[in-house]
């Protein structure tokens, strides 16, 4: 990874700032020009070394629920199935892992029965079993790299 890129990532998951143009103010932090750092970050997310790039919400705190969600798809089923999985506005994160479960993503509702009753329907719509993993502790990790 580039050197100017691993400056990024750090300066993107601390202090971003809120203010009209926040990718102005981090290129000038970064000794840049802004239009070199949307461009860097668009293409961090093009060749997918960033999966995404955004705010992380603490649901609960807004009043919601949210869980991590299990799959096992077999392979001929896949593609049809996160498809369908990803048609969902209330999920995030859809990944495949290479394990019997092979496809989990985190589910966002805004209550305990909308989340169960997704779930009900994504296992219609797909015809496999999900399996919930709520949350029973949280921890956080930064990723941070010499630059």
């Amino acid at each position: 990874m580039h050197e100017v890129d691993r400056k990024i990532i750090n300066h993107l998951q601390d202090n971003f700032p809120v203010c009209e143009r926040p990718f102005a103010r981090l290129a000038e932090q970064l000794n840049m020009e802004e239009k070199e750092l949307l461009k860097r970050v668009q293409s961090l997310l093009d060749d997918g070394t960033l999966s995404r790039f955004g705010p992380m919400y603490n649901i609960e705190m807004l009043g919601g629920v949210y869980c991590l969600v299990a799959m096992s798809i077999p392979e001929q089923d896949l593609e049809q199935v996160v498809k369908k999985i990803n048609t969902y506005p209330e999920v995030a994160h859809n990944y495949e892992r290479e394990h019997e479960f092979n496809v989990w993503f985190v589910l966002a509702a805004e209550n305990e029965m909308q989340l169960k009753n997704i779930l009900k329907d994504i296992e219609k719509q797909t015809g496999y079993p999900t399996y919930e993993m709520p949350k029973l502790d949280e921890y956080f990790v930064g990723l941070k790299f010499d630059a």
